[in-house]
């Protein structure tokens, strides 16, 4: 494919065009991910923030580099979120706002937001990262053209617009898998000592943040591969490359051999086979799931039909494409496809990759009518095609962003505010700190322990180990999980209930969880529903209910 812009590489003005439009695709880029970046604080609505955050502040707590965690195994974002934590508790404390880090401790139990948006401010920074390597690996693919419009679809995403919000580790394992695919189209074009060691260290990085994240092995071991078929005598080099990545694993994550029965309890953890609400339905049915849901639900339908075709073509006609790009995209949708659950987030890794197939294919698109029309309209014809891709993407991501803006659960505290006394206590199933700020009784469902009083277990500053254990391995923390014995701590005046209707919708998989809801809202009356509206707000379907005094059950 010819690059339209030779120019730019040239001395003069010119070739400062391709830089000011990355730099105006990341700032559109920053923008869009600023917007709404604080959503819900104080209150925590995604369930996965609290473990990454908690893990990682129990790390500087008790002063060790032993995470205690591995479901990820999350180990590198673990570490970053404890600099995160150590740098927000050094600033204030400087700054007089904290006094000594008792202080700042307190203080985080008080209102997380202190450490929990630095941390999503550092998620946006790596999802920043994923769109210059998405420029980057385009780039290298096949010129600057096809490098900015990836990095500017992958900037307006939706999917990755919400993941670069939320604390998790999906989009630093992304940059770590975009750094391996780089390094593989090293490899393919120089084959050099240095590029194998990199992507061995990128490799073994990714999978030491997310296991799935090793899939990305894909690319060098292809390149290695198709440059030994070739005549090239690199054996000693591919297993150098392998070597490097199980090395880095276990430098970068050093308590997966040291701890490795807490390993083994994890991994056992997150191989669950059904979920309240992503309970998968075999391959072919998840196949489907993915590409009518997150992924034509984020570049649009004509956008990954676009991508689809874009990427066949690229393989059909360069085997950089062939051996980099669409093993890796093949190989992640089949795993995907082959698991239990069926998740939005893990399409996240790729995002950047479909991302380039779809720059592929406006790019082949562009050339055809490059010759077929006026010079002028031919000009005009790939932005105006980028527009008409954009747009829509454009309108859902800013769909989606309201949706996250004025939330269920946050209405349904409002509610409360308006219209229940202070003094009353109430029963939630997710994190409402906002709720202990008017003096009210709050109580939080925590497996084993039954119905916790909320402001005691945060003034005690409750640690993540504490939490994990009383959990008992149950896939979510709720009511549903609550230990059948001590359900007659779940005892309140008003209930807010958030995840009735997903136990619902599979009442045979989860009837011993649906028991334990209708004991405590036996007699209950609902006083306020909240559904989600498309473009206007998100979250689950959340119950207000009064529930019935003992005496009258």
């Amino acid at each position: 494919m010819t690059d339209p812009f030779p120019q730019l590489r040239k001395a003069g003005p010119a070739r400062w065009i391709a830089p000011a439009l990355l730099l105006a695709i990341l700032a559109l880029a920053a923008a869009l991910r600023l917007h709404g970046i604080a959503f819900g604080l104080p209150a925590l609505n995604d369930p996965d923030e609290p473990l990454f955050m908690m893990t990682a502040f129990d790390m500087l707590r008790n002063r060790t580099l032993n995470p205690g965690w591995f479901g990820h195994p999350g180990t590198i974002t673990l570490y970053c979120l404890a600099l995160v934590c150590l740098a927000v508790g050094m600033l204030g404390m400087l700054t007089g706002r904290f006094a000594g880090a008792e202080g700042f401790a307190e203080a985080v139990y008080a209102d997380p937001g202190i450490v929990f948006l630095p941390a999503r401010l550092f998620v946006m920074a790596c999802a920043l990262v994923c769109i210059v390597l998405t420029y980057r690996i385009g780039k290298r693919l096949g010129g600057e053209r096809i490098g900015l419009i990836a990095a500017a679809m992958l900037a307006i995403n939706a999917v990755h617009i919400e993941y670069s919000q939320i604390i998790r580790t999906d989009m630093q394992a992304s940059v770590f898998m975009l750094l391996g695919a780089l390094s593989a189209l090293a490899i393919l074009r120089d084959g050099r000592e240095r590029d194998y060691v990199l992507a061995g260290l990128w490799v073994g990085l990714a999978a030491a943040t997310k296991w799935p994240a090793a899939l990305i092995a894909i690319a060098p071991l292809c390149t290695g591969f198709a440059r030994l078929r070739a005549g090239q005598r690199e054996w000693d080099l591919v297993i150098l490359f392998a070597i490097a990545a199980v090395a880095t694993l276990f430098l970068a994550s050093p308590y997966l051999l040291l701890d490795y029965p807490a390993v083994l309890r994890d991994l056992a953890g997150e191989a669950r086979t059904i979920h309240p609400g992503a309970t998968g339905g075999g391959f072919l049915s998840n196949l489907a799931w993915y590409i009518t849901g997150p992924l034509a639900g984020s570049f649009g339908m004509a956008g990954l039909a676009l991508a689809g075709a874009g990427l066949a073509c690229a393989a059909w006609r360069d085997r950089r494409w062939a051996l980099v790009v669409l093993p890796v995209i093949l190989l992640l949708l089949a795993v995907l496809c082959a698991q239990h659950l069926v998740w939005v987030r893990w399409v996240v890794p790729l995002l950047p990759f479909l991302a380039l197939a779809l720059a592929y294919a406006l790019c082949a698109l562009h050339d055809r009518l490059r010759a077929r029309l006026p010079a002028k309209a031919a000009w005009a014809a790939l932005p105006l095609m980028c527009a008409l891709l954009a747009v829509p993407m454009l309108q859902t991501g800013q769909s989606r962003a309201a949706e996250r803006a004025h939330d269920t659960r946050q209405a349904a505290t409002f509610w409360i505010r308006q219209h229940v006394p202070a003094g009353h206590s109430v029963l939630v199933e997710e994190a409402a700190i906002d709720l202990l700020r008017d003096g009210r009784r709050v109580i939080f469902p925590l497996g084993a322990a039954g119905c916790i009083d909320a402001r005691e277990a945060l003034g005690g500053q409750i640690e993540y180990g504490e939490v994990e254990n009383k959990r008992a391995a149950s896939p979510t923390v709720d009511l549903g999980h609550v230990a059948l014995e001590r359900i007659a701590s779940c005892r309140a005046d008003y209930a807010i209930v958030t995840h009735y209707d997903r136990y619902r919708a599979a009442p045979i998989a989860f009837a011993e969880a649906l028991q334990r809801y209708r004991v405590v809202l036996e007699g209950a009356a609902l006083e306020a529903y909240f559904a989600p509206r498309a473009g206007e707000s998100g979250g689950p379907v959340t119950y207000v209910y009064r529930l019935a005094p003992r005496s009258a059950r």
